[in-house]
């Protein structure tokens, strides 16, 4: 073993120290769970189940594979347990009961790893459809979320009706990737992938050719799975790295490249070739953009100059603020649906932050400036490699026990990252809610 490979397994096993030990404080619920392949996308369904009689709710997750051909690839969805939050904090001095109860009752801060008493992982993969080649990105349409799309290494866009797919492929059979639909249009692999939330069927795709395509499943006709673009645009005149819809107006789209350019585009205008508006947001390639769901003019850009910035779309003439927190490119955005000034941003330093833009420009002191700026209310280092997707619970998940509109979900996040390692963690009632609960700073490593 070399020099580079020891450092990368000291630096793993020290990251894993701080986390069992910080755990307790820092996190309310964090599962870890190695999978046979890793997974360059995430993304947490809809619904959830509450069995009764059991004291945890059955969520799904849906992932994809990243084999580099060394075996079949699939789209994945898999199923969950977390507990409730009346068993979160269970007695670690409770004794006598049976081992299936300790089993059942969700005790300990993570199952299947750190915590106080851990049991074995709750996450199993309950449904796999093959796929050519990996998954680049996958969601499912927020109108029919058994609708899925998934972004290949070819430059199309496949989309998969699950309910027509079995759990498992055939045994003994040879294994056939069989979309229901290919969108068709993009020469060239991408990572965009943003279905529409106010139009349902319209979909957009971002590409390493420059363009980006927007196609409309409502056309699909049976015996034709091969669908043609609605609409192409080529604005920029460098790789595509990232589009988002606007979760207000249906047709207006942003998008962002490595040419440095964020681009505002309106469907109905005839001229693909030149957005509504344009600037060169970042110093560096931009990796990443996301419309806030809450704000209708407001969306945030993440660049491989370590930065994310705050924009609104009245006055692109000006940023709004720059969040500064990361030592390395910014991968992934996205907003809490629960909390309209939150959001999380993914980066290759191996940590996901977690900002409040409503904390822009609070007074601090001294010792809280060193931990970074007022913005910042969170840095999870659970993840020893990148990060390559993340999401937030959705919006009206329940999870038992709890009181409130949300029950307890809505600080839930679930994250992938490039060594096979999915984690989904809820960050802890100490940090969210601020002087209402607090932790002695000399329990913390």
């Amino acid at each position: 073993m070399d020099d580079d490979q020891l450092d990368t397994v000291d630096n793993k096993t020290v990251n894993e120290v701080i986390l069992k030990k910080n755990a307790p404080f820092l996190y309310d619920v964090i599962i870890t769970h190695a999978l046979d392949w890793p997974t360059l996308t995430i993304q947490w369904f809809p619904d959830a189940e509450h069995p009764p009689g059991k004291n945890y709710s059955v969520h799904r997750l849906l992932m994809g594979t990243h084999t580099s051909g060394a075996q079949q690839d699939y789209l994945q969805i898999a199923q969950i347990q977390i507990p409730h939050q009346s068993s979160r904090g269970a007695d670690d001095g409770d004794e006598g009961g049976d081992e299936e109860d300790e089993d059942e009752r969700g005790d300990g801060m993570e199952l299947g790893g750190y915590g106080r008493n851990p049991h074995p992982s709750r996450i199993q993969i309950i449904q796999r459809i093959p796929h050519k080649d990996e998954i680049n990105r996958a969601r499912y349409m927020p109108q029919n979320p058994d609708l899925i799309a998934t972004k290949t290494t070819s430059g199309s866009i496949y989309i998969f009706d699950r309910t027509k797919h079995a759990s498992e492929p055939p045994m003994g059979k040879e294994t056939v990737c069989k979309p229901d639909m290919e969108l068709v249009g993009q020469s060239k692999e991408g990572f965009g992938l943003d279905w529409n939330p106010v139009n349902a069927g319209h979909i957009l795709g971002a590409s390493e050719d420059m363009t980006i395509c927007e196609w409309d499943v409502n056309m699909y006709q049976k015996g034709h799975p091969a669908i043609e673009p609605l609409n192409t645009y080529r604005g920029h005149n460098a790789v595509v790295g990232d589009i988002s819809w606007n979760a207000y107006r249906e047709n207006v789209f942003a998008s962002v490249g490595d040419d440095k350019q964020l681009m505002i585009w309106d469907t109905r205008h005839q001229d693909r070739a030149r957005p509504m508006q344009k600037v060169q947001a970042h110093e560096k390639e931009i990796l990443c953009v996301s419309f806030s769901p809450s704000t209708e003019t407001l969306l945030v850009t993440g660049s491989s100059d370590h930065t994310i910035a705050l924009w609104d779309t009245r006055n692109l003439s000006t940023k709004l603020h720059s969040f500064e927190a990361h030592t390395d490119e910014v991968l992934q955005l996205t907003w809490s649906p629960s909390h309209e000034t939150i959001f999380a941003s993914a980066s290759a330093d191996r940590r996901i932050n977690i900002w409040d833009i409503s904390a822009i420009g609070l007074e601090q002191t001294p010792d809280d400036a060193e931990d970074g700026p007022p913005e910042l209310v969170f840095v999870h280092g659970g993840h020893t490699n990148r990060p390559s997707d993340l999401c937030w619970a959705p919006v009206g998940h329940k999870n038992g026990a709890g009181k409130g509109e949300l029950d307890g979900m809505d600080w839930f996040v679930a994250s992938c990252a490039e060594d096979n390692v999915v984690q989904v963690w809820r960050v802890g009632e100490s940090v969210w809610a601020g002087e209402r609960k607090t932790v002695d700073m000399e329990d913390l490593e």
